[in-house]
C-alpha cells in the first residue's frame, strides 16, 4: 500500500470518506455534508501554503484511496503558524488495521521537515482508538472541552493534544 501527496483527482474519494463520518459519526462536529467545491477550495488552501501544510492519501495495493491525513491551521492569527493541527480518516472499512499508524507516521514526517514546531489534535470523546494512536506518537492531552459539542441529541467532549515537532 502507498502513502503519496494528494491530487486534485484524490478529492472525491476524500470526500466519499469524510462524509461517511459527517453523516454517521461525531467524530466531526460537521453536520453537512461537504460539496466536491469545498473539497476543492479546501484543497487550494492547504497546498498552497509555502511547504506548511500537507495532505496525504494512502491507497490500496488495487489504486483505491482508503485514507487520508492533513495539517492545517492550528487557528487563524499569524503567529500561530507555526502550530498546526492533524487530521487523519480512514474508509471505514479499513479502520483498526495499522493504517491510521501509517499515516501519522508519514504526515509527522513531512511536518518535521517543515517549519512547524507544534502539532494539534482535537478528539472527540469518547475515541479510545485515536487517543491511542496519538499517544503512541508522543502526543500529550494538553485539554479539555468539556460539553463542547452536539450532534445527533447528544453533547460531546473533546479532548486537545499535542506533540512538539522535531525542531524543540
Amino acid at each position: 500500500m502507498t502513502i503519496r501527496n494528494a491530487t486534485i483527482s484524490d478529492l472525491d474519494a476524500i470526500n466519499a470518506i469524510y462524509n461517511h463520518y459527517v453523516l454517521e459519526t461525531a467524530i466531526t462536529f460537521d453536520y453537512d455534508t461537504w460539496t466536491p467545491e469545498r473539497r476543492f477550495l479546501w484543497f487550494e488552501k492547504l497546498t498552497n501554503s509555502d511547504g506548511y501544510y500537507h495532505v496525504l492519501v494512502k491507497e490500496s495495493p488495487e489504486g483505491e484511496v482508503i485514507g487520508f491525513a492533513y495539517n492545517g491551521e492550528f487557528r487563524e492569527k499569524l503567529a500561530y503558524k507555526i502550530s498546526s493541527e492533524i487530521t487523519i480518516y480512514l474508509d471505514h472499512e479499513y479502520r483498526a488495521k495499522g493504517l491510521g499508524s501509517e499515516l501519522m507516521t508519514a504526515l509527522l514526517a513531512k511536518m518535521d521537515a517543515s517549519a512547524i514546531r507544534r502539532a494539534y489534535s482535537v478528539i472527540t470523546l469518547p475515541n479510545p482508538a485515536s487517543l491511542r494512536l496519538h499517544e503512541k506518537f508522543g502526543f500529550k492531552q494538553v485539554g479539555l472541552l468539556t460539553d463542547a459539542g452536539y450532534k445527533f441529541e447528544q453533547y460531546y467532549s473533546v479532548a486537545i493534544l499535542e506533540k512538539s515537532t522535531h525542531h524543540q
